[in-house]
This record gives C-alpha cells, structure tokens and sequence, in this order.
C-alpha cells in the first residue's frame, strides 16, 4: 500500500524545521547583531529626553553677583544643558534626504570603479571619519563611566523598609521616607545592603572622594579677539573619554580595523546622531522613513551600487558581525555580517520621538485643570514640575524591587513634598522597538532563505511605523500622535528674538551715552569731555572711541583654566607676585602654595564659595 503524500501543514513544518537546521549555527551571530543595533538606540532614545512642554518651566534662580565678567554660576550651566535644542528634520527633508544619499552613493560607487583600489579612498574617508570619531566615542564613554559610577553611588537608595537620600556634603546619608522612626544618618558611602559593611575611616574617605570625583570639573576658557570664544567643562571621566576616543581613532587608522573597533565607532556615531537630530513629529517622521524605504529597495535590489560600496570601503559606516564559516570548506577566510549605521540611525531617531512622546504624555495625564474664579475667564492649568531621569535609573535599582515594588514602607517624604518620578510609562517606545525587532528578525530570515543581501528598511520601516501608528490607534490617540510636535513654539521664538533685539539695542547705545556712565580716562582726560555734543565736537569724539578701542592693555588672547579646586582667599597673578615679594616666607612657599587649596565639591565642611583662580595671557 503506498504511503500518502504530507499535507500542506507538514510541508511548511518541514520545511521551517529545514531552514532552522541551517540557520541554527548563525543565530549566535544573528542575536549579537539584534543586541547591537538595539543598544546604542536604546541609550541615545533616553539620552535625548528633555523637559517636554506638557511640564512646568523651572523656576529662574536669582544670579550670583559675579566678580568678573567671564565667570557664569553653575546655575547657568544647568539652565544652559536645559535648553538644549536637537535640529529638527521637515518634510523638505524628506525628499532631499534621499536625492542626498543617492548622490553620494553614486560617486562613491563611480570613484571606486575609476580608482580600481580602494586604499586611497579609504585613507580619505577614515581621516574624515576620524574627526567626529573622536567626539563619538569620547561621549559615549564618558556617558558610560558616569552611569557606572552613579550605579555604585546613587543619589537614594532603600535599608531596612526606609528611603535613605545622601548628602555628599555632609558625608552621611539622611532617612526621608518610610519607616525612619528611630533610624539614624548612615555615615557609609556604600548604598543599601553594601552600608552594613564595616569600612575604616580611611576607606571611608576615600570612597567619599570617589563618589564626589564626578562633579570636579575643571573648566577652560578661550578667547581670541574677534575670533573665538569658547568654554568647556570637563571631569576626570571626560578625560578618559577624550583617552578612549583618541586611542580608538589612532588604532583604528593607523594599526589595524577589527571588527568591535569599528563598532564602537558606529556605537558611538549612531549614540550622537539620536540626540541631534529629530524628526519633529510623527507625520514627518514618517514621511522621511517612507522615502528611505523606496531609496533603500532601489539600490539594493535594482543597482550594485550599495552592496559595492558596503563591501568595499572599510570605514565605521556600518556594524560587523563575525560568523561560522561554511562547513564544507573549514579553511574559508573568516566572514562578517554587516548592518549599516542608517538602519540603526533612521528607525532609531523614530522610536526617540516615541519616548518623549511618552514622557509628554506622562507629564500630560499630570496636569491639573484649575476652575476659573470669575466669570468670563477661562479654566487653567497648572503644569507639573519637571524632574530630570537623568540618572534616576539607579536610583530605582536600589529602591525597589525585581517586579518594581518600593523596598521602602512609605513614599512620603518629610517635607511634604512627592517623591520625584523615577520613570514613567513607555508604551509607544516600547512598541517600536518591538516593531524594530520584528523588522530585524524577517531581514535576517528572508536573507537566510534567499542567500542575498537585503535592504534592512524593506522590514524595519513598516515594523516601527506600523507599530507605533497601531498602538495610537488601540488606545485612541491618533490625534494627540498627530499633533504632537517638538518644533520650538512661535511664543518662544518671538520672545527670544524681542530678548536678543533688546540687548543689541542696549550694547548699540550712542558713544556719548556709553561714555557718560563708564567715565573711562585714557592719560588722565575724561572721554566724557572729549564727546561733546556739538557737531563741531562728532569727529573729535569719533577719534577719542577709537583711540578708546585699541587701549594698549585691550585683551586680545585669553586662555584659562580654573581647576575644580577653589582658593579660600583668590588672588590674581599680580598680587601673588606683590605677595611673593612681600612675603618672608618664600623660601618656605616659593609659589604661594600657603593660600591652602580645598576641594570645590564632595569634601564635607569645606569652603566652596570662593571663585576659582584662573590665569590668563594679555599681548599688548
């Protein structure tokens, strides 16, 4: 009796158990590759997150009065990193985005075939590479170490049913919330179940160092006269960074390209481009991923000219993968997988609009609508305070629990006042990296099954953008998606143009006003007197302005550094030289050095309000 033939379903099973078998010795590399491409968007999606515009705008605090013009308050600083502004993509990118990416796969594809060696051009390209390469990888690294550093030393954490927040400065950690019934200051710098641990004081102090290392920044300061002027605070993990990007940058091009270097570049390209760019809002998003989804299908599938150029140039544009060999040929040349930085990029800065989308939301569902007190005015709304997460994940790691429960009895604190949120719902964000996995997983098994190279947007656009729209549309939100926008408000923009018009018209003031408040003297004769109003006195007074503006001890160059440590008492080089002269100790302190040096953060009971001291270089 002959056997039937399978059916239909046992065909398909067989053949999925088939091309399984075969794709089981990849699927080492295929995970590494999912896990590498989610990384740096996960990372540089909640590196992106600011104060949306659902919450309330922090409060200015009052200034400092500064004792010289080119010192700034840390308050300043912080308002600085708050207004931070990614560039916003429009539509018009849409469709340049595709004709520019085009071009320049065509020249590269064009000059490959006219150069026959690649070597040169891969010399140029790594050189260009190399510039932003440095700052990539820098940032990355430095944004690594501090979170590594935060995890080990976190700002609260939970012991004995009681939330414990530390006081760096008073070097002891305060009980707040929960049971703090009889509980004492903790004086470890360990967090948690780490602080039962008997430490000396010694160690005790120096983790207490360790844990302020990060805020002691040293800031340098360039000014060139009609050139430059720059400023920049960095700390010992900036200082790293910077090691790391250098050492990566000069290994990379002038030792050798293995495949985690060249990663690490893409990781740390792909970790900026998310916290730069943004698509402003989903219909623009959209339109822009729409466009790259029909550039990608054409230079893959119909021209040479995207396989040629990923194959031949061997610059950090994409992510390498090594793989098994085949298995008929043991002695084959080891091979790679590769995933370019554009199929992590693109879909990348689509699923960042979706977590500050989440965040809007969440600041959104906590705003309160106040009724109006009088007639004919309208209700309104007080926004909620902002609170960065910038580094509230370790927070979180050391105060609840594996499923998200508080370790602590009570979450009201002594003053009354909420507890900051330690994170907040991400289901659009979620769902597109669910999408984003999907749309990765059908490119690895479709090119699996036909052995050729696939372009990667064929699946992960319609997974990122299906999910995200799906998931407005479960929940009803397709208009709130639709009008939800990151494009600086017209309000805003006007205010800030009224703001920069009056200080123009402020520093623009006629010479006889600016001279009749400041009363300089150039050899003892007042420009005051010399600006007369008359017209007979215009060209005199001209010539006083000028002679005004090339003052012999007119700063042309500056360059200082003020060091994270503050003097007690500053000095200025020249009174430091008047001291050394006058001093009858300077055998004993031949630089000054008895105007005792303290640290500026971290040390408890010290003096840290005193400016720091700077030099500078005048040419006169």
């Amino acid at each position: 009796m002959a056997e039937a033939d399978p059916g239909l379903v046992a065909q398909m099973l067989g053949r999925v158990a088939y091309e399984f078998s075969q794709m089981q010795p990849m699927l080492p590399t295929y995970i590494h590759l999912i896990v590498s491409a989610l990384f740096p968007i996960y990372a540089g999606a909640h590196a992106s997150l600011s104060r949306p515009s659902t919450a309330a705008k922090p409060k200015k605090k009052k200034k400092k009065k500064r004792k010289t013009d080119d010192e700034e308050t840390d308050d300043e600083e912080e308002e600085e990193e708050e207004q931070r502004i990614m560039e916003g993509l429009s539509p018009t990118d849409a469709l340049l985005m595709p004709l520019f990416a085009g071009l320049a796969l065509a020249s590269l594809y064009f000059l490959l075939k006219w150069m026959k060696d690649a070597a040169l051009l891969n010399k140029i390209l790594n050189a260009y590479f190399a510039i932003f390469g440095v700052f990539s990888v820098s940032r990355l690294v430095t944004d690594v170490l501090d979170i590594g550093h935060s995890i080990i030393f976190p700002r609260r954490y939970a012991l004995g049913g009681a939330l414990y927040h530390v006081n760096g400065k008073a070097a002891k950690a305060v009980p707040v919330a929960g049971s703090i019934k009889n509980k004492q200051p903790v004086v470890s710098p360990l967090p948690g179940f780490l602080a039962r641990i008997p430490l000396p004081d010694r160690a005790r102090e120096v983790l207490w160092a360790d844990r302020a290392m990060p805020g002691n920044k040293w800031t340098l300061k360039l000014y060139l006269h009609r050139i430059l002027a720059g400023r920049f605070r960095v700390g010992p993990h900036g200082i790293v960074g910077v090691l790391a990007g250098l050492t990566t940058v000069a290994y990379f091009n002038l030792v050798d390209k293995p495949w985690y270097l060249t990663n690490l570049l893409g990781f740390g390209f792909s970790y900026g481009a998310l916290q730069l760019m943004s698509p402003t809002t989903f219909a623009t998003g959209s339109l822009i991923l729409g466009a790259l989804f029909f550039y990608d299908i054409y230079f893959v599938f119909f021209t040479p000219m995207m396989v040629t150029v990923a194959k031949s140039l061997d610059v950090p544009i994409k992510l390498m993968f090594p793989r098994p060999g085949p298995v008929d040929d043991p002695t084959a040349a080891p091979s790679h997988a590769m995933l370019g930085l554009g199929d992590v990029v693109l879909p990348g800065i689509m699923i960042g609009l979706a977590l500050r989308f989440d965040l809007y939301l969440f600041y959104l569902r906590r705003q309160k609508r106040i009724p109006a007190t009088l007639s004919g005015e309208e209700d309104s709304v007080e926004k909620p305070k902002y609170y960065s997460l910038a580094g509230r994940w370790s927070d979180h790691f050391w105060t609840h629990s594996l499923t998200g429960r508080p370790l602590w009895v009570a979450a009201k604190a002594q003053d009354g006042e909420p507890e900051p949120p330690f994170t907040f719902p991400k289901t659009y964000f979620k769902a597109g990296l669910v999408g984003y996995i999907l749309g990765l997983m059908a490119t690895l098994g479709i090119m699996m099954v036909w052995n050729h190279a696939q372009p990667a947007l064929l699946y992960l656009v319609p997974g990122v953008l299906g999910s995200l729209w799906l998931t407005a549309l479960a929940r009803g939100e397709i208009n709130l998606m639709w009008s939800y926008t990151e494009e600086i408000e017209d309000e805003e923009k006007e205010k800030t143009t009224e703001e920069k018009e009056k200080t123009t018209e402020e520093k623009e003031t006629t010479p006889s006003e600016n001279m009749s408040q400041r009363e300089p003297h150039i050899n003892g004769t007042a420009i005051k007197d010399a600006a007369a109003t008359s017209e007979a006195d215009d060209e005199q007074a001209t010539d006083v302005k000028r002679v005004a503006s090339h003052r012999p001890d007119r700063e042309v160059f500056s360059f200082s550094i003020e060091a994270p440590w503050k003097l007690k008492k500053p000095l200025s080089i020249r009174h430091v030289e008047k001291e050394k002269a006058n001093s009858t100790d300077d055998a004993q302190f031949p630089h000054g050095e008895k105007h005792n040096w303290v640290p500026s953060k971290g040390a408890p009971g010290q003096d840290v309000d005193a400016e720091p001291a700077g030099k500078r270089v005048r040419l006169k």
